[in-house]
């Protein structure tokens, strides 16, 4: 079996790494790694999905993954990159989401018998007593050195709470405590949390004298320089609640030609020879590559029976044919009286999220780049009315590929 260290860096997921040959070294053989999440939706983005992915290569490779559930730390908040301190979370709150977030994970890693554990922090740190947290954590910390960290600089600008300071002590705190108690020897995490890891590695050096390590990955941008997993329409969620399998093959489908490659690496687990030959298409034939990525991290989400008829939905949509699976569409809901008696096609194109603003719903419009129920929308100001509903649905699209139904019900 080939060493997990040696897949990471030839698909492109390791950033930095504590000590490149000892962290090779470790994983010839199998160990425990971990990796945090934060409980404060009820679902995880795409966003998250590189650590994920991470995860599963790590299971995949012999070794056992740690989930863990920021239920300790979610009531500190994190400073990486945050503007604020995030909203106080209830304990049942936090609990909710974190069923759903290992329900998620549940298609990407296997829990049973073992194989994968998934914990939450606030077990270990809410019973925390902070003199004693003080004197046997706090006074193995440097100020100096944690306001050099790149997370706490950047908050030093516009404010740094002490709450927010403490969030420092308390991943590192954790990274020693899955060190001593499941014998963790490897943390995980964006590069954002390169300085957390550190100081949890250091912590155990000088608490246990063990040596323990970090692996950060990239964090992830499009090629045209957007945050990885917005859309006009918000975030791609891996809930199929939030976002459709249908959305989420949609929203691979239709990448940057430049990030094919790429996301191939990160986001599938197929083989890098066959992606270097999807990766030289050109012109229409990448979108054959395309959809190979589509298919096959929607199969990874959300199984192979919902990447099959997104798969479908989609060909018959690109290819102007009948829709047979019209549920697969994303759904924008309207009740009659919303509709009224009318709405201008393009405050109906922004509203329902296909054009983030009324002037770039008009261009599309003007560019007869918009169609509502198949035929082209000749003006903007073509009025949309209950004349256009079939069978309780508006069949909105913008562009080649981007689909919606709105659909009417009464108030």
């Amino acid at each position: 079996m080939r060493n997990v260290y040696d897949i990471f860096q030839e698909r492109g997921f390791i950033e930095q790494v504590t000590d490149e040959n000892m962290v090779r070294e470790v994983l010839a053989k199998s160990i425990t790694c971990y990796i945090g999440f934060d409980p404060t939706a009820k679902s995880l983005h795409i966003g998250s999905l590189l650590p994920i992915m991470s995860l599963a290569h790590m299971q995949r490779g012999g070794h056992r993954p740690i989930v863990v559930i920021g239920g300790g730390t979610a009531l500190v908040g994190d400073p990486s990159g945050k503007d604020e301190i995030r909203p106080v979370m209830t304990k049942e709150e936090i609990d909710s989401n974190a069923k759903g977030i290992k329900r998620q994970l549940s298609q990407f890693i296997d829990f049973t018998n073992g194989k994968a554990v998934m914990l939450n922090n606030a077990d270990w740190l809410v019973s925390l007593k902070y003199i004693d947290f003080l004197r046997d954590i706090g006074r193995h910390f440097s100020v100096n050195r944690m306001l050099a960290a790149e997370s706490y600089r950047q908050r030093l600008g516009s404010g740094l709470s002490f709450l927010g300071f403490n969030y420092m002590l308390l991943q590192a705190y954790d990274f020693w405590y899955l060190s001593k108690s499941w014998n963790c020897v490897l943390q995980m995490g964006g590069n954002d949390q390169w300085g957390n890891i550190l100081a949890g590695a250091d912590l155990t050096r000088r608490i246990e004298g063990k040596i323990i390590h970090g692996l950060t990955f990239p964090l992830i941008t499009t090629a045209d320089g957007s945050k990885m997993g917005k859309t006009n329409r918000g975030a791609v969620w891996l809930d199929h609640e939030l976002t459709s399998p249908y959305e989420y093959y949609q929203y691979w489908v239709n990448i940057d030609d430049r990030d094919v490659k790429r996301f191939l690496s990160f986001f599938t687990f197929l083989p890098m020879h066959e992606i270097e030959e999807l990766s030289r298409l050109t012109g229409e034939d990448l979108r054959k590559a395309k959809e190979v990525l589509a298919y096959e991290a929607t199969k990874i989400c959300h199984g192979q029976d919902a990447a099959d008829r997104a798969k479908s939905s989609a060909r018959q949509l690109f290819s102007q044919k009948v829709v047979k699976d019209i549920e697969a569409i994303p759904t924008y809901v309207m009740t009659s009286d919303d509709l009224g008696k009318g709405i201008e096609a393009y405050i109906l194109f922004k509203e329902t999220g296909l054009c983030k603003t009324r002037g770039e719903a008009r261009r599309l419009i003007s560019q007869w780049g918009a169609y509502i129920n198949g035929k082209r929308v000749p003006s903007f100001i073509t009025v949309v009315g209950t004349d256009d509903i079939q069978n309780n649905i508006i069949l909105l699209r913008a562009g080649k590929k981007n689909y919606l139904k709105v659909y009417i019900q009464d108030p």
